[in-house]
Protein backbone atom coordinates (compact mmCIF):
# COMPACT_ATOMS: atom_id res chain seq x y z
CA UNK A 1 0.00 0.00 0.00
CA UNK A 2 1.24 3.46 -0.70
CA UNK A 3 2.09 6.21 1.70
CA UNK A 4 4.00 9.18 3.01
CA UNK A 5 5.24 10.28 6.06
CA UNK A 6 7.87 12.73 7.20
CA UNK A 7 8.66 14.74 10.64
CA UNK A 8 11.99 16.86 11.80
CA UNK A 9 13.38 16.90 15.03
CA UNK A 10 16.38 18.16 16.64
CA UNK A 11 18.87 17.98 19.77
CA UNK A 12 22.13 19.76 20.86
CA UNK A 13 23.87 20.79 18.01
CA UNK A 14 21.48 19.11 15.14
CA UNK A 15 18.67 18.60 13.37
CA UNK A 16 17.06 15.55 12.21
CA UNK A 17 14.47 15.45 8.79
CA UNK A 18 12.64 11.97 8.06
CA UNK A 19 10.58 11.33 4.92
CA UNK A 20 8.65 8.07 4.24
CA UNK A 21 7.67 6.44 1.10
CA UNK A 22 6.26 3.97 0.15
CA UNK A 23 5.00 1.43 -2.51
CA UNK A 24 3.34 -1.83 -3.09
CA UNK A 25 4.62 -5.01 -2.69
CA UNK A 26 3.39 -8.54 -1.54
CA UNK A 27 6.69 -8.45 1.30
CA UNK A 28 8.23 -5.04 3.33
CA UNK A 29 11.18 -4.26 1.70
CA UNK A 30 12.94 -1.44 3.75
CA UNK A 31 15.72 0.86 2.18
CA UNK A 32 17.56 3.56 3.72
CA UNK A 33 18.99 6.74 2.79
CA UNK A 34 20.30 9.80 3.40
CA UNK A 35 23.34 10.87 6.19
CA UNK A 36 25.84 8.76 7.16
CA UNK A 37 26.01 6.26 9.08
CA UNK A 38 22.08 5.74 9.22
CA UNK A 39 22.37 4.13 6.12
CA UNK A 40 24.22 1.45 7.33
CA UNK A 41 22.06 0.88 9.87
CA UNK A 42 18.96 -0.57 7.98
CA UNK A 43 18.40 -2.90 10.76
CA UNK A 44 18.04 -0.72 13.47
CA UNK A 45 15.10 1.25 11.72
CA UNK A 46 13.86 -1.60 10.31
CA UNK A 47 12.55 -2.98 13.85
CA UNK A 48 11.12 0.52 14.11
CA UNK A 49 9.12 0.50 10.88
CA UNK A 50 8.11 -3.13 11.40
CA UNK A 51 5.78 -1.90 14.59
CA UNK A 52 3.23 -0.12 11.99
CA UNK A 53 4.23 -1.85 8.18
CA UNK A 54 4.39 -5.22 7.33
CA UNK A 55 4.03 -4.84 3.21
CA UNK A 56 5.15 -2.24 0.82
CA UNK A 57 8.44 -1.09 -0.65
CA UNK A 58 9.26 1.56 2.15
CA UNK A 59 11.83 3.67 1.75
CA UNK A 60 13.33 6.02 4.57
CA UNK A 61 15.14 9.35 3.98
CA UNK A 62 17.05 10.51 7.44
CA UNK A 63 19.03 13.80 6.82
CA UNK A 64 21.30 14.94 9.63
CA UNK A 65 22.04 18.53 9.67
CA UNK A 66 25.11 18.71 11.84
CA UNK A 67 26.58 22.24 12.87
CA UNK A 68 30.11 22.55 12.31
CA UNK A 69 32.96 23.73 15.13
CA UNK A 70 34.01 26.96 13.72
CA UNK A 71 36.75 26.49 10.97
CA UNK A 72 35.83 23.50 9.91
CA UNK A 73 34.83 23.13 6.50
CA UNK A 74 33.58 19.89 6.30
CA UNK A 75 35.45 19.15 2.76
CA UNK A 76 36.49 15.37 2.32
CA UNK A 77 39.75 15.94 0.82
CA UNK A 78 40.35 12.26 0.59
CA UNK A 79 36.82 12.01 -1.64
CA UNK A 80 37.28 14.27 -3.95
CA UNK A 81 40.94 13.22 -4.97
CA UNK A 82 39.28 9.76 -5.47
CA UNK A 83 36.29 10.99 -7.43
CA UNK A 84 38.46 13.32 -9.56
CA UNK A 85 40.36 10.41 -10.50
CA UNK A 86 37.89 7.98 -11.56
CA UNK A 87 36.28 10.88 -13.32
CA UNK A 88 39.45 11.32 -15.45
CA UNK A 89 40.18 7.92 -16.37
CA UNK A 90 36.54 7.33 -17.37
CA UNK A 91 36.73 10.54 -19.50
CA UNK A 92 40.07 9.28 -21.23
CA UNK A 93 38.52 5.78 -21.37
CA UNK A 94 35.47 7.29 -23.70
CA UNK A 95 37.88 9.42 -25.35
CA UNK A 96 37.22 13.16 -24.23
CA UNK A 97 39.56 14.00 -21.99
CA UNK A 98 38.59 17.36 -22.14
CA UNK A 99 35.33 16.93 -20.93
CA UNK A 100 36.51 16.54 -17.38
CA UNK A 101 36.09 19.86 -16.23
CA UNK A 102 32.66 19.99 -17.25
CA UNK A 103 31.76 16.27 -15.61
CA UNK A 104 34.03 17.83 -12.51
CA UNK A 105 32.14 20.74 -11.97
CA UNK A 106 29.50 18.77 -9.94
CA UNK A 107 31.80 17.26 -7.71
CA UNK A 108 30.90 19.08 -4.54
CA UNK A 109 27.54 17.57 -4.64
CA UNK A 110 28.87 13.82 -4.82
CA UNK A 111 28.10 11.82 -1.71
CA UNK A 112 30.65 12.17 1.27
CA UNK A 113 32.62 15.23 -0.49
CA UNK A 114 30.81 18.36 1.56
CA UNK A 115 28.16 17.11 3.69
CA UNK A 116 28.37 16.30 7.21
CA UNK A 117 31.20 13.97 8.61
CA UNK A 118 29.87 10.51 9.69
CA UNK A 119 30.23 10.22 13.80
CA UNK A 120 32.80 6.93 14.13
CA UNK A 121 31.72 3.83 15.66
CA UNK A 122 28.28 2.55 15.95
CA UNK A 123 24.80 4.91 15.90
CA UNK A 124 25.54 8.28 17.56
CA UNK A 125 24.56 8.11 21.53
CA UNK A 126 23.23 11.55 21.32
CA UNK A 127 21.46 11.65 17.95
CA UNK A 128 19.79 7.99 18.08
CA UNK A 129 17.21 8.56 20.60
CA UNK A 130 16.27 11.79 18.23
CA UNK A 131 16.49 10.56 15.06
CA UNK A 132 13.96 7.04 16.28
CA UNK A 133 11.79 9.06 17.99
CA UNK A 134 11.76 11.24 14.25
CA UNK A 135 11.09 8.09 12.67
CA UNK A 136 8.03 7.41 14.61
CA UNK A 137 7.03 10.57 14.04
CA UNK A 138 7.02 10.33 10.60
CA UNK A 139 5.56 6.27 10.90
CA UNK A 140 2.47 8.25 12.61
CA UNK A 141 1.80 10.42 9.75
CA UNK A 142 2.65 7.77 7.40
CA UNK A 143 0.80 5.08 8.79
CA UNK A 144 -2.72 7.72 8.62
CA UNK A 145 -2.09 8.05 5.20
CA UNK A 146 -2.10 4.83 4.07
CA UNK A 147 -5.24 4.00 6.77
CA UNK A 148 -6.97 6.64 4.58
CA UNK A 149 -5.82 4.92 1.36
CA UNK A 150 -7.24 1.58 2.99
CA UNK A 151 -10.60 3.41 3.48
CA UNK A 152 -11.52 3.47 -0.57
CA UNK A 153 -10.04 0.44 -1.16
CA UNK A 154 -12.06 -1.38 1.17
CA UNK A 155 -14.64 0.71 -0.33
CA UNK A 156 -13.67 -0.64 -3.88
CA UNK A 157 -12.85 -3.70 -2.45
CA UNK A 158 -16.81 -4.19 -1.10
CA UNK A 159 -18.25 -2.92 -4.43
CA UNK A 160 -16.60 -5.64 -6.13
CA UNK A 161 -18.30 -7.77 -3.57
CA UNK A 162 -21.63 -6.78 -4.43
CA UNK A 163 -21.15 -7.04 -8.24
CA UNK A 164 -20.04 -11.13 -7.44
CA UNK A 165 -22.84 -10.78 -5.43
CA UNK A 166 -25.20 -10.23 -8.03
CA UNK A 167 -23.95 -12.55 -10.72
CA UNK A 168 -23.34 -15.72 -8.20
CA UNK A 169 -27.63 -14.47 -7.39
CA UNK A 170 -28.22 -14.80 -11.46
CA UNK A 171 -26.43 -17.89 -11.90
CA UNK A 172 -28.48 -19.34 -8.98
CA UNK A 173 -31.47 -18.25 -11.00
CA UNK A 174 -30.38 -19.16 -14.45
CA UNK A 175 -29.46 -23.44 -12.96
CA UNK A 176 -32.92 -24.69 -13.27
CA UNK A 177 -33.62 -23.48 -16.80
CA UNK A 178 -30.06 -25.25 -18.02
CA UNK A 179 -31.53 -29.03 -17.78
CA UNK A 180 -34.83 -28.26 -18.99
CA UNK A 181 -33.34 -26.01 -21.90
CA UNK A 182 -31.49 -28.99 -23.12
CA UNK A 183 -34.13 -31.03 -23.01
CA UNK A 184 -35.88 -29.61 -24.88
CA UNK A 185 -33.05 -29.06 -27.52
CA UNK A 186 -32.16 -33.13 -27.09
CA UNK A 187 -35.88 -33.15 -27.81
CA UNK A 188 -36.06 -31.12 -30.86
CA UNK A 189 -32.97 -33.05 -32.38
CA UNK A 190 -34.54 -36.38 -31.53
CA UNK A 191 -37.64 -35.21 -33.64
CA UNK A 192 -36.29 -33.97 -36.44
CA UNK A 193 -34.07 -37.30 -36.77
CA UNK A 194 -37.29 -39.51 -36.59
CA UNK A 195 -38.65 -37.52 -38.91
CA UNK A 196 -36.04 -37.74 -41.51
CA UNK A 197 -34.78 -41.63 -40.65
CA UNK A 198 -38.23 -43.03 -39.59
CA UNK A 199 -36.88 -44.63 -36.31
CA UNK A 200 -38.23 -45.06 -33.11
CA UNK A 201 -36.13 -43.81 -30.19
CA UNK A 202 -36.51 -44.73 -26.59
CA UNK A 203 -37.83 -42.64 -24.20
CA UNK A 204 -35.62 -44.35 -21.73
CA UNK A 205 -32.72 -43.46 -23.75
CA UNK A 206 -33.73 -39.53 -24.23
CA UNK A 207 -33.88 -40.03 -20.11
CA UNK A 208 -30.15 -41.30 -19.18
CA UNK A 209 -29.18 -38.83 -22.24
CA UNK A 210 -30.96 -35.65 -19.99
CA UNK A 211 -29.68 -37.25 -16.68
CA UNK A 212 -26.09 -37.76 -17.45
CA UNK A 213 -26.15 -33.73 -18.88
CA UNK A 214 -27.68 -32.61 -15.55
CA UNK A 215 -25.07 -34.61 -13.51
CA UNK A 216 -22.24 -33.19 -15.72
CA UNK A 217 -23.35 -29.89 -15.38
CA UNK A 218 -24.80 -29.68 -11.51
CA UNK A 219 -22.74 -26.91 -9.99
CA UNK A 220 -25.46 -25.88 -7.30
CA UNK A 221 -22.37 -27.26 -4.93
CA UNK A 222 -19.83 -24.49 -6.36
CA UNK A 223 -22.36 -22.04 -6.23
CA UNK A 224 -22.70 -22.58 -2.70
CA UNK A 225 -19.26 -22.74 -1.46
CA UNK A 226 -18.81 -19.38 -3.87
CA UNK A 227 -21.57 -17.59 -1.85
CA UNK A 228 -19.66 -18.50 1.98
CA UNK A 229 -16.52 -17.59 0.68
CA UNK A 230 -18.46 -14.13 -0.40
CA UNK A 231 -19.98 -13.82 3.17
CA UNK A 232 -16.09 -14.35 4.25
CA UNK A 233 -14.49 -11.98 2.06
CA UNK A 234 -17.30 -9.20 3.23
CA UNK A 235 -16.63 -9.99 6.84
CA UNK A 236 -12.70 -10.03 6.61
CA UNK A 237 -12.54 -6.59 4.77
CA UNK A 238 -14.98 -4.64 7.36
CA UNK A 239 -13.41 -6.26 10.03
CA UNK A 240 -10.38 -5.28 9.18
CA UNK A 241 -8.47 -7.63 10.70
CA UNK A 242 -5.16 -6.20 11.64
CA UNK A 243 -3.48 -9.46 11.85
CA UNK A 244 -2.70 -10.17 8.17
CA UNK A 245 -5.77 -9.06 6.45
CA UNK A 246 -4.13 -9.16 3.20
CA UNK A 247 -3.26 -13.05 3.55
CA UNK A 248 -6.90 -14.10 4.92
CA UNK A 249 -7.96 -11.99 1.29
CA UNK A 250 -5.74 -13.65 -0.39
CA UNK A 251 -6.62 -16.82 0.41
CA UNK A 252 -10.47 -16.32 0.04
CA UNK A 253 -9.89 -15.37 -3.41
CA UNK A 254 -8.02 -17.86 -4.23
CA UNK A 255 -10.77 -20.21 -3.02
CA UNK A 256 -13.41 -18.48 -5.09
CA UNK A 257 -10.72 -18.42 -7.91
CA UNK A 258 -11.11 -22.11 -7.92
CA UNK A 259 -15.06 -22.38 -7.62
CA UNK A 260 -15.02 -19.79 -10.25
CA UNK A 261 -12.74 -21.95 -12.64
CA UNK A 262 -14.93 -25.34 -11.58
CA UNK A 263 -17.95 -23.48 -12.51
CA UNK A 264 -16.72 -22.21 -15.90
CA UNK A 265 -15.73 -25.73 -16.86
CA UNK A 266 -18.83 -27.46 -15.64
CA UNK A 267 -21.07 -24.74 -17.39
CA UNK A 268 -23.51 -26.38 -20.23
CA UNK A 269 -25.58 -23.22 -21.25
CA UNK A 270 -24.27 -20.38 -22.75
CA UNK A 271 -25.74 -17.79 -20.20
CA UNK A 272 -23.78 -19.18 -17.34
CA UNK A 273 -20.44 -19.29 -19.16
CA UNK A 274 -20.79 -15.40 -19.41
CA UNK A 275 -21.95 -14.83 -15.79
CA UNK A 276 -19.13 -16.81 -15.31
CA UNK A 277 -16.53 -14.69 -16.94
CA UNK A 278 -18.53 -11.24 -15.41
CA UNK A 279 -17.36 -13.19 -12.26
CA UNK A 280 -13.91 -14.03 -13.08
CA UNK A 281 -13.34 -10.06 -14.27
CA UNK A 282 -14.49 -9.08 -10.99
CA UNK A 283 -12.52 -11.76 -8.89
CA UNK A 284 -9.21 -10.40 -11.46
CA UNK A 285 -9.61 -6.78 -9.99
CA UNK A 286 -9.96 -7.90 -6.62
CA UNK A 287 -6.51 -9.73 -7.20
CA UNK A 288 -4.67 -6.59 -8.08
CA UNK A 289 -6.33 -4.46 -5.20
CA UNK A 290 -5.19 -6.90 -2.29
CA UNK A 291 -2.11 -7.05 -3.26
CA UNK A 292 -1.55 -3.86 -1.41
CA UNK A 293 -3.30 -5.07 1.79
CA UNK A 294 -1.85 -5.60 4.85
Amino acid sequence: MTGFGDARGSGPGFTVAVELRAVNNRHLKLSVRGTDPYPQFEADIEKIVRQVVRRGSVTAQIRVAREKPAGETGLNVAAVRSYLAQLKAACEAEGVPEALPGVAAGILDLPGVAGESAPAGGLPDDEWPVVQKTVAAALAKFDASRKDEGRQMAAELMTQHGVMTTVVDDIRKHLPTVVAAYRERILERVRAAVAEAGVNVEPAHLIREVAAFADRTEVAEEVTRFAAHLDQFAEVVRAGAPDGAGRRLEFVVQEMGREANTLGSKAGDVAVSRLVIELKAALEKVRELIQNVE
